[in-house]
């Protein structure tokens, strides 16, 4: 990404600001910074006792400050994995470090979308970003995880969803967290790759799997207890948290049943003049086929089937990047 497209892309995000009230604090992680693992702001967590190695992760995005939260509130409670090992770590902290509620997009990566980058070209390759080098440095543990939840949140009020992935073992282990109400199947960006996808996780022949929960609203109240709640879901689902520190950490929101939504495709921005028809936030229902969603320079963007599902419509309507998830409920 060259420089001036780098400064464009973040004056288009402080455009998005004061949309909504910054409602959390973000906390000090320098604490955290040492870590024990010999990844800076990582801390491996050993139970003694033989077990999966598990890892919660926060701030892919420096602005997403949710997950940030819930690994301070688990370092705070002195959390300790029943059996196996758990990683917590925080993954992009020199966007974290800009973070400024005055400004809360800002802060969302400094170089370059760190959830774009885990194709194993780009980190093979010779490109140079900031979250290109911390990848590289995040990767050698990363691959030693058998689970993984990334903590993230989302630009508009929408409801909690849970990430799993195009692979029926995706599907299956979201289901085992019975958490958040809403399970979403999809292949990622065109933009490039997510760490939920990377190596093998995204590999069907491989039992190492990976989950990314999108809490809510970025700055909500309720996405801090969204993202707490998903970790501890995703702890229990793995038998690696006792009942009492688990019902000390979680307001228990579980619903009485998930629903999953199977991204059927999705629509990716193609001109420098992209925009909605209405202020769409997300899992939105249109009945009809043909409908016009909006207008991409001069094509009309429409739904392709009935009962179109809009999942994670972007105020960061710019060439490139991922303008709507379209999908169905299923059974």
């Amino acid at each position: 990404m060259k420089l001036v497209e780098k400064t464009s892309e973040k004056q288009r995000l402080d455009s998005l600001e004061n949309i909504y009230p910054v409602e959390l604090s973000a906390p000090d992680i320098t604490a955290y910074a040492a870590g024990n693992s010999g990844v800076p702001y990582y801390t491996t967590l050993d139970s003694g006792i033989a077990g999966p190695h598990a890892a919660i992760l926060a701030l892919t995005h420096g602005n997403e400050i949710c997950g940030a939260i819930t690994l301070d509130t688990m370092f705070r409670c002195g959390l300790t994995p029943t059996r196996g090992k758990l990683t917590l770590g925080f993954n992009n902290v020199a966007a974290y470090a800009q973070f400024d509620a005055r400004y809360p997009a800002a802060s969302r990566f400094v170089d370059e979308d760190m959830n774009r980058v885990w194709a194993t070209e780009r980190l093979d390759g010779d490109d140079q970003s900031i979250e290109l080098a911390r990848a590289r440095e995040i990767r050698p543990l990363i691959d030693t995880v058998d689970f993984l939840l990334d903590l993230h949140s989302m630009q508009s009020a929408s409801p909690p969803l849970m990430l799993a992935g195009p692979l029926a073992k995706g599907h299956e282990f979201a289901s085992r967290l019975k958490y958040p109400e809403t399970i979403m199947c999809d292949a990622g960006h065109a933009a490039g790759k997510r760490l939920r996808d990377y190596g093998d996780f995204g590999d069907a022949n491989s039992p190492r799997n990976a989950l990314l929960v999108e809490a809510g609203q970025h700055w909500a109240a309720s996405s801090g207890i969204v993202s707490t709640d998903s970790a501890v879901c995703f702890l229990q689902a793995l038998d690696m948290i006792d009942a009492a520190t688990a019902k000390s950490l979680s307001q228990d929101t579980r619903p009485a049943a998930q629903r999953t939504i199977e991204v059927i495709d999705r629509v990716t921005i193609n001109s420098d003049h992209f925009q909605f028809h209405q202020p769409y936030t997300g899992l939105e229902v249109i009945p009809k086929a043909g409908t016009e969603l909006g207008i991409d320079g001069n094509t009309p963007v429409v739904t392709p089937f009935d009962d179109c599902v809009l999942i994670m419509p972007t105020r960061r309507t710019w060439k490139g990047q991922t303008a709507v998830r379209l999908g169905r409920y299923v059974k």
